[in-house]
């Protein structure tokens, strides 16, 4: 690594509170993913991790620890805290459309926690985090230790392009514990928000994922979660200067490069 590449290291580990120990953790078994042509020039990161193996794939490990605003990619914290603070009772709980209309259609209609998550509905999840407020929502935020655990940005916008800010690794490993259920959350919670992330089911894999993004100029996008294979447990998280559209469909084709999923011809868990 030059000398000019280990000063802009040194400098993302002060921005990202990462110490050079915790970073040697991190990396003794990381592999570099040379997917340029599945960004086509897009700038990003994205980090996929085989919980069996603890082996983890990186591309653009500088970015990887760079903290960004989650978006609607914490709806997976705010789906666990509205459970664990009973804000909300189950992931069949009913808000009720307020008659705003917003800017996509499907979110002009009553939610569920669970078609909320689906749905990306952002109103749904700005309710309940009023509903929980900042005292309990600052409590959990710490517990989990979710990036810099910042919400003085207003309690129902600290998460879009506000004070929250998260990186790439940090989701990884939040995500990983919430694989495991050893976050200090109720174990049927945990197992709630396992389910309702469910984004794409096949016979040989199913996808829990979460997209966020931007949506004040579509310059960030996340994909996060993780992957269930009949051999493996992969954690996964994505951020593109793009839409978590984009941020997905880069994810897909990397687990498909990695042979973590695949189509009837190719080798599963490779």
């Amino acid at each position: 690594m030059g000398r000019i590449a280990l000063l802009l290291f040194a400098v993302i580990l002060l921005v990202s509170g990462m110490t050079p120990l915790q970073v040697q953790a991190e990396t003794a078994h990381t592999h570099e993913l040379k997917i340029d042509s599945l960004f086509q020039g897009t700038p990003g990161t994205t980090v996929i991790k085989n919980l069996k193996t603890g082996k983890q794939y990186v591309y653009n490990q500088l970015r990887s620890v760079q903290r960004y605003t989650p978006e609607s990619s914490f709806k997976v914290a705010n789906a666990l805290i509205g459970l664990e603070e009973k804000a909300v009772a189950d992931e069949y709980e009913v808000k009720r459309w307020d008659g705003v209309i917003r800017q996509f259609d499907v979110w002009n209609r009553d939610h569920t926690l669970a078609s909320a998550m689906r749905n990306s509905a952002i109103w749904y999840y700005q309710a309940m985090a009023l509903d929980i407020g900042s005292e309990r929502m600052q409590r959990d935020v710490d517990r989990i230790g979710y990036g810099n655990g910042d919400i003085s940005g207003g309690i129902d916008t600290f998460w879009l392009n506000s004070s929250l800010r998260i990186s790439a690794q940090e989701q990884v490993e939040f995500i990983e514990k919430l694989v495991n259920e050893t976050l200090p959350f109720g174990e049927q919670n945990m197992k709630t928000v396992k389910r309702i992330m469910i984004d794409d089911e096949q016979d040989d894999y199913t996808i829990h994922g979460k997209t966020g993004t931007r949506l004040s100029d579509m310059g960030l996008g996340w994909y996060v979660g993780y992957v269930e294979t009949k051999r493996n447990i992969w954690v996964f998280a994505t951020n593109v200067d793009s839409s978590g559209t984009t941020a997905r469909n880069i994810t897909m084709d990397c687990l498909e490069k990695l042979h973590i999923i695949s189509r009837p011809d190719t080798e599963l868990d490779k």
